[in-house]
């Protein structure tokens, strides 16, 4: 049996997981406010493309909804590795996870231009997800021999 110790330092972990969970609370609350100011109505996921590129209101609804929807298919890879790669590396993990978020942050800003291009300002995003996933592995494989 292995038992896993969880650090003091786990806390970190915790505080920049709670910070990502705010943070995609309010893209979803940005989203909101983009589809009001455009008036597409609900259950439509977003504005049609040929109305978008005529009106920059429902461009920028159809980019808000984009950057949304992009970190929550990102979301659960996100925590999962900084949940395990946090047991045995919490400070790093932490660290990486705020690095995740800044560029989260730029992707946001940047797609929210209007200009979908703009987005790449946030790829540095990917590296922390890869540094997360090197503790993951170091720490599943800690635990599995």
């Amino acid at each position: 049996m292995v038992a896993i110790t969880i650090p003091q330092e786990y806390g970190y972990v915790l505080s920049t997981l709670a910070a990502s969970a705010l943070f995609v609370f309010g893209l979803g609350a940005q989203t909101g406010k983009y589809r009001r100011a455009a008036g597409v109505p609900y259950p439509f996921p977003y504005a049609d493309q040929a109305e978008s590129e005529k009106d920059p209101k429902k461009n920028l609804f159809n980019c808000a909804q984009r950057v949304h929807q992009n970190t929550l298919e990102v979301f659960p890879v996100y925590t999962t590795f900084l949940l395990i790669g946090g047991i045995n590396y919490p400070i790093y993990a932490s660290g990486a996870g705020v690095v995740f978020l800044l560029g989260r942050f730029f992707f946001s800003s940047g797609y929210l231009t209007g200009n979908p291009s703009k987005r790449m300002r946030g790829v540095f995003s990917y590296i922390a997800l890869l540094a997360l996933l090197g503790m993951t592995g170091s720490t599943l494989y800690s635990l599995l021999k």
